[in-house]
C-alpha cells in the first residue's frame, strides 16, 4: 500500500450543449483548472505532474489546455480511455502521489464534442469496440435506426427485464430521479424536472430507453488536485482534504465476451471487480456509503450498476428503484448532481466532475443538493472498450 492521497481542490465548468457557447477546449481547461487551484489556495507552481484527459482532439491537447494555467515545464500525460477518461487521469494523478513520485498533482479533463450521437471517427482501421459490437449483433441483431451506444446498453436493459422481470417504468424512474436532482445543480446542462409520464412518453431511442433516459453530448471541463499527507499538513488543507480511501481500474475479462451476456458486455464484471478491490483497499463496503456518483450514460446502466457495486442484490435493481432507496430519504443518494443523464457527459471531464461533486458533498458544500450527514462517498466511471474506475472517498481523519 502506497502513501495516502487526498483531493484538496476541485473545479468544473457548467456543462453545455455542443455549439451553444463560444469557447474552445483551452477555455474549458483554464476555467476548471483555475477553479481547482483557487479552491485549494495553491498556485500552478505547486503542481508537479499533470494527467490531462480528453477523447476528441489531436495529440498534446493536454499540454495546450494546461498551458492556460502556466508553462512550468512539468510532465504532462495525455489520457484517452473513452468515457472513463476523467477518472483514469485521476487514477494516474493519485498513483504519482502514492508512489512517492510527487507531492502535488493535477488531473484535468475536458471535451469539445460534436453534435449528435457518438460515431466511429476512423473508418480505415479496426474499431476498438469491434468485439463488443460483433457480440451484440450476433446475440441481438442491429437496428439501423438507433445509434450503437443506446443499443448496447438498451440490450443490457432488455436482458435484465427478461431475467428478473424489471419493467420499463423502473428504468424510467431513474431518468425521473436524475432530472429531478439536476434542478439543484447550477453546473448541469439540463435543469428541467419531468413527470414519470413525460419520461416514459418521450421519443423512443431503443428498447426500454426513451430520450430522457439517455445522456446528451456535452462540452465542459473539470479538474482535481491531489496531494500527499505531508503536503496537506504543510499547507493547512486538513479541513477540506478528502482522502481517496481506495481506487481501482478494471478492464475487460473473458466473461465480457464469452458468456454472451449483454449485461456483462457493457461492463458489469469490470465494475464488480474494481469495486471489490476498492472495498478491500478502503476497509469500507457498500453498506457504509452515503452518496454515489455513478456512470448513468443510460438509465439501464445505472440500474445494473447498483447491483455490480453491491448497493443491492443481483436482480433486485428494480425493487431498489421502486423503494426509492437511491434518492434523498432512501438508503443512499445516487447521482445528486443529476448524473450524466441530466448534468451532461463531456467524456474527458465526466470522471473529474464526479470527483468534484463528491468532494463538495463530503465537505458539506453541495448547497441545495447536499446529502445530510454524508461521510463516505463512492464513485463509478465506465468506458466501453473498456475500463471501469471505482473510488471510495472520506474526509481526512
Amino acid at each position: 500500500m502506497g502513501r495516502r492521497a487526498f483531493v484538496v481542490g476541485v473545479g468544473m465548468t457548467k456543462f453545455e450543449k455542443p455549439g451553444s457557447k463560444e469557447w474552445d477546449y483551452p477555455d474549458m481547461g483554464r476555467e476548471a483548472g483555475q477553479k481547482a487551484l483557487a479552491d485549494a489556495g495553491l498556485s500552478i507552481d505547486d503542481i508537479e505532474q499533470a494527467a490531462v484527459g480528453y477523447c476528441a482532439g489531436d495529440s498534446t491537447c493536454g499540454q495546450r489546455a494546461f498551458y492556460e494555467l502556466g508553462t512550468t515545464g512539468i510532465p504532462i500525460y495525455n489520457v484517452n480511455n473513452n468515457c472513463s477518461t476523467g477518472s483514469t487521469a485521476l487514477f494516474m494523478a493519485k498513483q504519482f502521489i502514492e508512489g512517492g513520485l510527487a507531492e502535488c498533482t493535477m488531473a484535468l479533463g475536458f471535451e469539445k464534442m460534436e453534435k449528435g450521437s457518438l460515431g466511429i471517427k476512423y473508418t480505415d482501421r479496426t474499431t476498438p469496440m469491434d468485439k463488443h459490437f460483433k457480440l451484440m449483433v450476433e446475440e441481438r441483431g442491429f437496428d439501423a435506426k438507433a445509434p450503437a451506444a443506446p443499443q448496447m446498453f438498451g440490450n443490457a436493459g432488455l436482458e435484465h427485464m427478461e431475467r428478473y422481470g424489471t419493467t420499463a417504468e423502473q428504468f424510467a424512474k431513474i431518468g425521473w430521479k436524475n432530472h429531478k436532482h439536476s434542478v439543484n445543480n447550477p453546473y448541469s446542462q439540463f435543469r428541467d424536472e419531468y413527470s414519470l409520464e413525460q419520461i416514459l412518453e418521450a421519443p423512443k431511442v431503443y428498447g426500454p430507453l426513451t430520450k430522457l433516459q439517455c445522456c446528451p453530448t456535452s462540452d465542459g471541463g473539470a479538474a482535481a488536485i491531489v496531494a500527499s499527507e505531508d503536503f496537506v499538513r504543510k499547507h493547512g488543507l486538513e479541513s477540506q482534504a478528502v482522502e481517496i480511501m481506495g481506487q481501482h481500474m478494471a478492464t475487460d475479462f473473458a466473461s465480457t465476451f464469452d458468456e454472451k451476456s449483454m449485461i456483462k458486455m457493457v461492463g458489469s464484471d469490470l465494475t464488480k471487480a474494481a469495486a471489490q478491490k476498492v472495498y478491500e483497499q478502503s476497509g469500507l463496503g457498500p453498506e457504509d456509503v452515503d452518496v454515489v456518483e455513478l456512470h448513468d450514460c443510460f438509465s439501464c446502466n445505472e440500474l445494473i450498476t447498483y447491483e455490480a457495486l453491491g448497493l443491492c442484490e443481483e436482480g433486485k435493481g428494480g425493487q431498489f428503484v421502486d423503494e426509492g432507496a437511491q434518492t434523498y430519504g432512501g438508503k443512499v443518494v445516487v447521482n445528486p448532481s443529476g448524473g450524466l443523464i441530466s448534468k451532461g457527459h463531456p467524456l474527458g471531464a465526466t470522471g473529474l466532475a464526479q470527483c468534484a461533486e463528491l468532494s463538495w458533498q463530503l465537505r458539506g458544500e453541495a448547497e441545495a443538493r447536499q446529502v445530510d450527514g454524508a461521510k463516505v462517498a463512492l464513485q463509478h466511471n465506465l468506458g466501453l472498450g473498456g475500463a471501469a474506475v471505482v473510488a471510495m472517498y472520506r474526509k481526512m481523519q
